[in-house]
């Protein structure tokens, strides 16, 4: 049972209105690129086509994960299973200097922000990783990742003036990862220094060599000995290998094709598709392999943004059939794929542009479920690879319209092997929604063959994209062409077992060399000729299940699409932990639903672990040991049948948990006042003075003191100022300029009086207003109090424009009819600042909200004697309330229960939809904020 604290913070009230709250494996050729300066390991090399692994080509294919947005690290081996379930080889991952260097020179990575068990998950999932450390990471993360600290330093950032600010970091971070390197057991095989350096102002050096290889010099120097690889934002060609100082070991790009207008997502604009990778990869780095470090696999969503929802939309699994398949068209073989994982900004991690939620539209959604159709597609896609290892070393040719294909409308990249060809098929018109009819001629070892010879054409569906094969090799035998897509195969003991699939609607054909009988064991007729010492089979695409049998032991499986998602292919675990990595030496292949995790044999038994969410038919086509005697289940046995041909058949049951969730508005709430500030006996007294008459920062000051958070060590949450002037009862305005990052707001009041807000929208960064003051007497001691939400830290992509420094806070302010000097002022952000006090959840986690710094959002807070109020309970007049409760979970065991709190947008009055801020606190960690005001509504309404 576990007892959850729930704190519901519900921040300020804006316009004076109420808050409310396998096959791969071919040994190297005579030539491995060397390292620029030598070899430093013998593990992980490369050549033009791949890298190779303990000699043997690898396919890295990855998936972006970040641990610091799933803060629970027993949950960090779910999600590589549900990676390595899809048949991925790699993860990549940031790590983020903000949340481990919140004071200069104090770095840690204790507890949830340790990286151990992080890549032990990996090791026993079988992933490879590559590091991206930074020191900046971008990644949609406050500063890109660079510590609020950096605010105070004279230094241009990302320019050699920095790199001693760097060295506790790199050092420290450096080590960390070369413990978990390749050479010592670990699964860290790629690093890639900097992120995206690839973009600068006219007043700085760009590329600057000498800095870039300061960066690779401070990893090397903490051991760091794996292949340095890059990602320029675009394939400029920046710092490839051999140019020079500074240069990489293997080059490689970023590519976001689609943009991030998930507000339209229909929308493939024209020319969006990329065309000319191959050729530029040819130009500026032809001796490594192709490689896109970061591919889109989604889109972030700011405040004001049309959902999440959208995103996954617009980069669906039309998106990954279309632009996937069109970059295995330029042959990458080092592939990643962000976000694969998206996860959760809590704890104030996340930069102004984007709200809580990181779910991406990702593979995986945030709550770390997979019941999106493009977790299965991607499946698809990369299961086809990792049993072609000639697609390896293919050559890619050059896209043309109607050179294979019988239309214009048609677009064909031929990838030539030594053996086997690979024609991916597209529309001319990438983004074409019409269903056109062609065939496709091309060489075969038979000669040159249309295709289909047993029905008049082939149809590719709008916003679809095909590869067909010829002479592709099935564990012997040569499939001399197919026009259906291959989603595996394997040779076993006793079969060889392909598995075809089509969409619907459609035709397909394919012909077996050498082959001339089949049996129909299941399914609908097909249509089949015997010619030229090949066994031609042709069929129209259902949802009937078509098993054939070619030869002595080939048996096929013909699926539709929506079929084939159902089938997984899981390697065999051994007990060498650096087996179970790319290179299986055995898989099966199983029918089993909604997702398959690990597989193993123990003598004649073969033990499957997974999820259910429905009862289902289970099928292990091939893979289990010989003569099997049972099959388990999560630990369960499962009743079974064996047919002829070795197909192990049985019902894995589905049994709904029974439990119930605490309605939480019958709660019994406490509540709180969260601002005191504004009452008049409170005294700041213990804040610190906001007096430095200088700042770093490159802004300069409009005020005689420094207003700006960072200069007092607050670099995160909430801020409030206290403006202590003697009243001449001459004052009738005051002008007042904030800055806290888009989507930010901030209320102002005078004594106790409220003058006005600024409620924030998806794009203001700042807001300069005139509030009227009431009549004040002379000598009369008066408080100005700024109450402002920091969003976050703005990131620093263009090197020379330090916009990571746009300072939180006052920039500006007139108080009529006196000097600036006149007001004396005082500052407070969270508790301890730069020295924050709770280590468990690391510098960025509250903000300097009076509840906060009382600690009163950790578990247990004193409120026996508070006052009863709930969320939803309206406060009179502007201000801050924060309300708590306590309840337990009882959720049964052996399910994985994903659970969000909902907001409604239902907070109204005479004049329409209240305008309100909240923060939701979850046994101490901050689970999410919510704005509820014109241009930041319907955003965050469901926080895992």
């Amino acid at each position: 049972m576990a007892r959850v604290i729930l704190r519901a913070l519900l921040i300020w009230l804006l316009f004076c209105l109420q808050v409310t709250s396998s096959n791969i494996g071919e040994k190297p050729g005579s030539i491995v690129k060397p390292y620029k300066r030598g070899a430093l390991q013998d593990l992980v090399t490369w050549d033009e086509h791949s890298i190779f692994v303990r000699g043997q080509r690898v396919l890295f294919y990855s998936g972006e994960f970040h641990p610091f947005r799933l803060p629970v690290p027993s949950l960090w081996l779910d999600v590589f299973q549900k990676i390595k379930a899809l048949g991925y080889t790699g993860v990549s991952f940031y790590s983020d200097w903000a949340l481990l260097e919140g004071r200069q020179g104090n770095f840690t990575a204790e507890g949830i922000f340790a990286f151990e068990p992080f890549f032990e998950a990996a090791s026993t999932a079988g992933i490879y990783l590559l590091a991206r450390p930074g020191p900046y990471i971008n990644a949609e993360v406050s500063g890109g990742g660079f510590p609020g600290w950096l605010q105070r330093t004279e230094a241009k950032l990302r320019t050699p003036e920095y790199l001693d600010y760097t060295d506790t970091y790199v050092q420290s971070i450096g080590a960390i990862i070369a413990k978990a390197q390749i050479t010592n057991g670990g699964p860290v095989i790629l690093f890639q220094p900097e992120n995206e350096y690839s973009q600068a102002t006219s007043d700085v050096i760009f590329p600057d060599r000498t800095y870039f290889q300061a960066v690779e010099d401070q990893y090397r120097a903490a051991g760091i000995v794996v292949p340095f690889i890059s990602n320029d934002a675009a394939p400029h060609g920046y710092l490839a290998p051999r140019t020079g100082n500074g240069s990489v070991d293997i080059y490689g790009h970023d590519a976001y094709p689609l943009g991030f207008d998930c507000a339209n997502p229909d929308l493939w604009p024209d020319g969006a598709l990329p065309t000319n990778f191959r050729t530029l990869h040819l130009e500026q780095s032809p001796s490594t392999p192709y490689s896109l470090v970061e591919f889109q696999g989604g889109s972030f969503d700011p405040w004001g943004g049309s959902s999440f929802s959208n995103c996954t939309a617009l980069l669906n699994e039309q998106f990954e059939r279309v632009f996937f398949k069109n970059d295995f068209s330029f042959g990458v073989t080092i592939f990643n794929i962000y976000m694969t994982y998206g996860g959760t900004n809590w704890g104030n991690l996340g930069h102004p542009g984007g709200y809580t939620s990181y779910d991406y539209g990702a593979a995986i959604a945030e709550d770390r479920t997979v019941p999106r159709e493009k977790y299965s597609e991607a499946k698809l896609a990369v299961n086809f690879l990792k049993v072609s290892p000639e697609y390896l070393t293919a050559v890619p040719g050059n896209a043309s319209n109607g050179s294979f294909a019988s239309i214009p409308s048609i677009a064909t990249t031929q990838l030539k092997g030594n053996v086997t060809n690979f024609y991916v098929v597209r529309h001319a018109a990438y983004n074409s929604l019409n269903s056109t009819e062609y065939t496709l001629s091309v060489p075969t070892s038979a000669g040159n063959i249309t295709i289909p010879q047993l029905s008049s054409v082939l149809a590719l569906h709008g916003r679809d994209s095909k590869i067909h094969v010829t002479d592709y090799d099935v564990g012997g035998l040569n499939l001399l062409y197919t026009s259906a897509e291959i989603f595996t195969w394997k040779k076993f003991f006793d079969k060889t077992v392909l598995v075809l699939y089509g969409g619907a609607n459609e035709t397909h054909e394919a012909a077996f060399a050498g082959c001339s009988t089949f049996n129909l064991l299941e399914g609908g007729a097909v249509r089949s000729k015997v010619q030229d010492n090949a066994l031609i089979i042709n069929w129209d695409v259902d949802e009937t299940r078509r098993v054939i049998k070619v030869g002595c032991n080939l048996f096929v499986y013909i699926l539709d699409r929506n079929d084939a998602y159902n089938y997984w292919v899981i390697d065999l675990q051994v007990p060498r932990q650096q087996d179970n990595y790319t290179i299986a030496k055995s898989s099966s292949i199983i029918r089993a639903g909604y997702l398959l995790r690990t597989a193993s044999v123990r003598g004649n038994t073969l033990h499957l672990t997974g999820d259910l969410n429905q009862t289902t038919l289970i099928e292990v086509i091939g893979g289990a040991p010989q003569n099997c005697s049972s099959l388990i289940f999560n630990d369960q046995k499962v009743a079974t049948t064996t047919s002829p041909h070795g197909v192990i058949t049985g019902t894995l049951t589905f049994n709904m948990p029974n439990f119930s969730l605490p309605n939480l508005m019958g709660l019994e709430w406490k509540y709180i006042n969260s601002l005191p500030e504004i009452e008049p006996n409170y005294s700041d007294s213990a804040w610190p003075n906001a007096d430095l008459m200088t700042t770093r920062n490159p802004r300069g000051l409009d005020t005689p003191t420094s207003l700006y958070g960072s200069d007092y060590g607050f670099n995160t949450g909430n801020l409030l100022f206290r403006g202590h002037f003697n009243a001449t009862g001459r004052e009738t305005e005051l002008y007042i300029r904030t800055q806290g990052g888009a989507a930010y707001g901030v209320s102002v009041f005078l004594n106790s009086t409220f003058l006005g807000s600024w409620v924030g929208n998806g794009t203001g960064f700042e807001y300069n207003q005139s509030l009227a003051l009431p009549i004040l007497r002379d000598g009369q001691t008066t408080v100005i109090t700024v109450f402002q939400d920091n969003m976050g830290l703005d990131e620093n992509g263009k090197v020379g424009t330090d916009q990571m420094k746009n300072p939180r806070g006052i920039l500006n302010y007139t108080l009529s009819g006196r000097d600036q000097s006149a007001v004396e002022w005082k500052i407070t952000g969270n508790l301890g600042g730069e020295d924050y006090r709770d280590h468990a959840r690391g510098p960025l986690n509250e903000g300097g909200l009076w509840a906060e710094r009382q600690g009163y959002h950790l578990p247990n807070p004193p409120s026996t004697d508070w006052e009863s109020g709930k969320p939803t309970d309206r406060i009179e007049g502007p201000g801050v309330a924060f309300y708590t409760t306590s309840f337990n979970l009882n959720l049964p065991v052996g399910y994985d229960i994903p659970l969000s709190f909902v907001f409604t947008n239902s907070s109204t009055n005479a004049t329409g939809v209240l305008a309100y801020r909240s923060q939701l606190y979850v046994n101490g960690y901050q689970f999410g904020k919510y704005g509820m005001s014109p241009g930041l509504v319907d955003l965050d309404t469901s926080i895992k």
